[in-house]
């Protein structure tokens, strides 16, 4: 099949999770043979005078990055408009793309790309299917308290809505997008995130270097890594440090990722008392990680909302012990007792006794890192995970009638036109 995928992040420009799926989605579609066109876009705060729209073909996949706009908008303060701004450009772009290619479907990567990938679509006239990475729903647990969390829930339930078909990365975020969107959730296929299940092999003098640098040579070391924000939950692992040291002297934990709630974090190690116990280390390049997932004795994901959650994967791809929250998708990649060990979101002391658990008894850590790794190559290939992929845009292309089947050559493919949905008031997860 021929594919034009949309998303806002795809390497070197990488935000989160979101990025490395479709990078390694684009590629393994490619190495099975369809023809995969990604669009997406230059780093942020770029022009086209630094950064112009450039096309490259990389492992396969044929890749149109576009230049931002001249018009000065910031993505920290002018989300929805930078967003739009987004769209405009590679919605430019799709249109000169289209008049020398045809797609047979037009894959979204979530809401900031609903715009360009919509119109796309329609211009192309084939199906669209989106994944639903996250909802903004979801990340304020249940809550739309601003106008923008407001306006970007609504760009969802248009795009949810207007999709020919829906994948979630978990059966977690299948119920979530369901109840949010008003979705039926039988038609909700569900495909995991993905990993090479290849062994990350660290030598031996980079791990006691890592250990070293993080002061904890002898003392137990406990990793954090991802997008500092407060539904990611580091918090809690800062919280639950002091009784961990208590059992487990001299204890570290070591913190890799950026976000917007790192000032906020460092005041919580202050209030906890354990800000030199620990390490804040920035976003780490993918070998210098690959050597702090070695060195730790546990890495610790405690989030607070999770619709999957590929820092599992990479641990156990690295053989690092697992202690994780069941927060939605993380409760599917970290099986309790087997593949790790799990506590529920928020439970600070619930974190506490597993993080204990794995420090007294190294050995049995051991066997579920094993096994974690072992799962790899079996519920998280992306081989297989690409298959299904195939299969839900056959199912999308198979559902929708070509233009003029209704017998008006100008008559649109039979999809009703969609009203502004309501913003309900309160929790929309409660209950």
């Amino acid at each position: 099949m021929r594919v034009l995928m949309l998303s806002w992040e795809y390497p070197p420009v990488v935000v989160g999770g979101l990025g490395r799926h479709v990078h390694a989605l684009a590629e393994q579609l490619a190495a099975q043979g369809h023809e995969v066109v990604v669009l997406c876009r230059q780093p942020t705060g770029t022009d086209a005078s630094t950064h112009p729209t450039e096309f490259a073909e990389r492992a396969g996949v044929r890749v149109v990055r576009v230049a931002e706009d001249p018009p000065h908008l910031a993505f920290e303060r002018d989300l929805v408009a930078w967003t739009l701004a987004m769209g405009h450009a590679m919605i430019r772009a799709g249109h000169a793309l289209l008049r020398e290619w045809r797609a047979d479907v037009v894959h979204a990567h979530d809401w900031l790309v609903a715009h360009p990938a919509i119109a796309l679509a329609e211009a192309a006239d084939v199906p669209l299917v989106a994944t639903l990475h996250a909802t903004e729903t979801g990340r304020h647990s249940g809550w739309l308290p601003q106008p923008m969390n407001q306006q970007i829930h609504s760009v969802e339930w248009w795009l949810a809505n207007r999709a020919d078909r829906l994948i979630t990365c978990s059966a977690a975020m299948r119920g979530e997008v369901a109840q949010l969107f008003d979705v039926d959730p039988d038609g909700i296929a569900v495909l995991h995130n993905g990993i090479s299940p290849s062994p990350w092999h660290v030598p031996d003098e980079l791990v006691a270097k890592a250990r070293s640098s993080a002061r904890a040579t002898e003392a137990p070391l406990l990793l954090f890594f991802g997008r500092i924000e407060w539904e990611k939950g580091a918090q809690d692992l800062v919280a639950a440090l002091p009784a961990i040291r208590r059992s487990h002297p001299g204890t570290v934990v070591a913190i890799a990722g950026q976000g917007g709630y790192r000032e906020r974090l460092i005041e919580e190690t202050r209030k906890h008392r354990v800000r030199r116990a620990v390490r804040f280390l920035g976003q780490l390049p993918d070998r210098k990680l690959a050597t702090m997932l070695a060195a730790a004795d546990a890495v610790v994901l405690p989030s607070r909302y999770e619709p999957f959650g590929i820092v599992a994967l990479e641990a156990a791809a690295a053989g690092a012990p697992l202690v994780a929250s069941t927060a939605g998708g993380l409760g599917e990649a970290v099986l309790d007792e087997r593949t790790g060990l799990s506590f529920a979101p928020g439970d600070i002391d619930g974190l506490a006794t597993a993080v204990r658990r794995v420090l007294t008894d190294p050995a049995g850590a051991a066997r579920r890192a094993e096994a974690a790794r072992a799962r790899l190559a079996t519920d998280f290939s992306w081989d297989t995970i690409a298959e299904g992929t195939v299969e839900v845009y056959a199912a999308a292309k198979a559902a929708v009638p070509a233009r003029g089947s209704t017998g008006d050559a100008c008559a649109p493919p039979g999809r009703p036109e969609l009203a502004r949905p309501k913003i309900p008031s309160g929790n929309l997860l409660s209950g």
